[in-house]
């Protein structure tokens, strides 16, 4: 199986998980917005469900933005990239780990936003292949993404989108820097690393090749070096799992469990 992001193909088990396909994506005029992410949650309870995100962005105005034209698009765009439904098997394995692993949080939206835009995955081998220490350019990001869609987008907003999704990657802490923007290696915890195996889960894959799939290698890190987070995310009950012998078994199935409603 390839392990580019950008390869990802649709598939219903997929699609039912809330992962999103095509060529287009809130890249065009957004970031993950991650600090938009966070005060929503800081303030919507687990098991709102999803008008209640609507009533606190658009009428409670929680986002403090300007005119509700604005409030109205930042509802749809976060939308867009985290669901905010709890009928969205993603975004409930999101708030759940956002609860438990706040440190891990940048990374949970990150994974969050590659499953659901397509054009934030488009950009994910060019941040991801870079040595540590080696500047991004911009102009990688605009031909990774004119690679996936195709001649749809014009220059200008091709520039805009290599733009949202170099921020985006410097919010998740792959990139240091607000114009020189320059690889540096996460340091996940082990919300992400669980999310990750999760997602790789709806793949089909199991054992070994779970360990090394394409989400794990979103967070810096393959093989050998996620049995230490499997191991503490067991101890934490995310999942269950069965390390060592020769023997790799993991069981992320307990992440989604239902949301209870008060």
């Amino acid at each position: 199986m390839n392990n580019a992001l950008v390869d990802l193909a649709p598939d219903p088990r997929l699609e039912s998980a809330g992962f999103r396909f095509g060529d287009r994506g809130t890249h065009t005029s957004r970031t993950m917005m991650l600090s938009e992410l966070s005060d929503l949650l800081d303030v919507v309870p687990p098991e709102a469900e999803r008008s209640e995100y609507v009533t606190e962005i658009i009428d409670h105005n929680v986002l403090a933005k300007q005119t509700e034209a604005t409030r109205r698009l930042t509802s749809q765009r976060l939308a867009e990239l985290y669901g905010l439904d709890v009928t969205v098997p993603i975004f409930r394995v999101l708030r759940r780990l956002w609860m438990v692993d706040p440190p891990g949080r940048p990374l949970l939206a990150l994974l969050c936003a590659l499953a659901r835009d397509p054009l934030l995955r488009a950009t994910a081998s060019s941040v991801l292949r870079l040595p540590t220490g080696t500047e991004l350019m911009r102009v990688d990001l605009r031909d990774a993404i004119r690679g996936s869609v195709g001649s749809r987008l014009n220059d200008s907003i091709l520039d805009k989108v290599a733009r949202n999704a170099g921020s985006s990657w410097t919010q998740s802490g792959h990139l240091l820097g607000r114009v020189r923007k320059i690889r540096q290696r996460v340091t996940p915890t082990v919300g992400p690393v669980a999310l990750a195996l999760w997602m790789g889960t709806l793949e089909g894959l199991a054992g070994e090749r779970l360990l090394s799939c394409r989400w794990v290698r979103v967070l810096d890190r393959s093989g050998g070096e996620v049995v230490e987070f499997v191991l503490r995310a067991k101890q934490l009950g995310l999942l269950h799992a069965r390390v060592g012998g020769g023997v790799v078994e993991i069981d992320t199935s307990g992440l989604d469990l239902p949301t209870p409603r008060s």
